[in-house]
């Protein structure tokens, strides 16, 4: 009986030394591959971090190219800013990008005319996929006191989705975007396998948090995803409003993935 009882209590001991062993750890969710890439950060609030491209650093236009026949561009480069042509056309990017983090600086003149859509209008094309104005565009243009429709102001995607609030600074005074830009994917049929999405801060503000797009831009007619593609150019729009053009600077560009980690143990 004794023998019995010792067999008894051992059995127990290890299914209990077993169970024990099975339970989750803290371990079993902590993963050390694959390892985050270091970068150095950029100096100051708004300044490039070491892994971004610089499109646009107030020196030259060297990567960029007129959209519509890839022609060296005719905005104009002084004090560090580049200056909108409005007889120039459109320009973009020499390289096509898929997801990005995107910084830009942009000033309306402090002596801007017009009214609504007239009044400093732009418009930076997250991706650019055809000649002209085709493409996925966020607004650019006074909206400081300047009434238009509240889809096509500064900070909407266009004729798609209005800013959550607007933190328009004055005019002659710099403003800023600082984009996250989900690419949309294709299935092999042309069919929409994921959509585009962006998240938009205007002047450190959140005004767009990753809205969906149903397609690219269009001044008339609703938006639908008509044509596959793939990687595209950033574009920025030359619009031929009578008000005095508006000015860039300070313009970077950081490609993302994210990192995959292995299955949970």
């Amino acid at each position: 009986m004794k023998k019995q009882l010792l067999l008894a209590v051992a059995g127990s001991l290890c299914v209990l030394s077993a169970v024990a062993q099975n339970r989750p750890k803290p371990a079993d969710t902590e993963f050390y591959t694959p390892v985050p890439p270091v970068i150095t950060p950029g100096p100051g609030l708004g300044t490039a971090p070491s892994d971004a491209l610089v499109l646009f650093d107030g020196k030259n236009l060297d990567e960029w190219v007129t959209t519509d026949n890839h022609s060296p561009v005719t905005w104009t480069v002084e004090n560090g800013t580049m200056k909108v042509n409005k007889t120039g056309g459109n320009i973009e990017t020499k390289k096509s990008f898929g997801n990005y983090q995107l910084h830009l600086e942009f000033k309306i003149p402090e002596s801007i005319t017009g009214e609504g859509q007239a009044r400093g209008n732009s418009g930076l094309f997250l991706a650019s996929i055809g000649k002209g104005d085709a493409g996925y565009e966020v607004q650019i243009m006074d909206a400081y006191n300047n009434k238009t429709y509240t889809n096509g102001q500064a900070g909407a995607v266009y004729k798609q989705s209005p800013p959550m609030v607007n933190p328009n600074r004055k005019p002659g005074e710099w403003q800023t975007y600082d984009v996250i830009w989900t690419a949309p994917v294709f299935n092999a049929d042309g069919t929409v396998k994921s959509p585009a999405y962006v998240t938009l801060l205007f002047n450190g503000v959140l005004v767009q948090n990753h809205f969906e797009l149903t397609g690219p831009t269009q001044y008339i007619g609703k938006a639908t995803y008509n044509k596959p593609h793939g990687p595209a150019p950033i574009k920025l729009q030359a619009h031929g409003d009578a008000s005095e053009p508006i000015s860039f600077r300070n313009i970077w560009i950081r490609e993302y993935t994210t990192l995959v980690q292995p299955a949970a143990k």
